[in-house]
């Protein structure tokens, strides 16, 4: 029986290159992370027929108002937002289309969380965070098993929790 300093064998250290380049992946998307967040709520505002405005972002995200006015002055640098004064903020063609991506992203890992057997509360929850971290290959292969039955294969397989 092994002792308490006994620790599983830790699998070969990828090449440099390849470590890297996880690395490199993590660094952009925590950097681009928050700007999707804030236009994917802008645009999810908009879509439910609300004003998109400073105090509803600031709200739903759990930030100050300043907050949201510093990241809006970057957002509208960006070009991916414009704003008029007593009206709110609006998404141009690049922040929709940011937005879109985002919601995409989304819904894939979402539904193959649910597909996993997560429950719904928490394939939501989890999926804000992962959305942004999941490569353009790993969402393909999540597309790819969601269109070829995991769910029903998990379901079959007794592995599914229901909420």
């Amino acid at each position: 029986m092994p002792g308490p300093d006994h620790r599983p064998a830790a699998a070969p250290m990828p090449d440099a290159d390849t470590q890297c380049a996880g690395f490199r992946q993590a660094r952009l998307a925590r950097k681009t992370a928050l700007i999707e967040d804030y236009v994917e709520l802008i645009d999810d505002l908009l879509n439910d027929g609300q004003e998109a405005r400073q105090v509803d972002i600031a709200a739903r995200l759990g930030v100050s108002q300043p907050t949201v006015a510093k990241m809006l002055v970057r957002l509208e640098a960006d070009g991916l937002v414009t704003r008029r004064p007593y009206r709110g903020i609006f998404l141009t063609g690049a922040g929709q289309e940011m937005a879109r991506a985002s919601r995409a992203r989304h819904h894939t890992v979402e539904q193959f969380l649910r597909a996993l057997g997560v429950s719904e509360a928490s394939a939501r929850i989890d999926a804000e965070g992962m959305e942004h971290y999941v490569g353009a290959e790993t969402l393909r292969a999540f597309r790819h098993a969601l269109e070829a039955g995991l769910a029903a294969f998990m379901a079959k397989a007794g592995k599914r929790h229901d909420d």
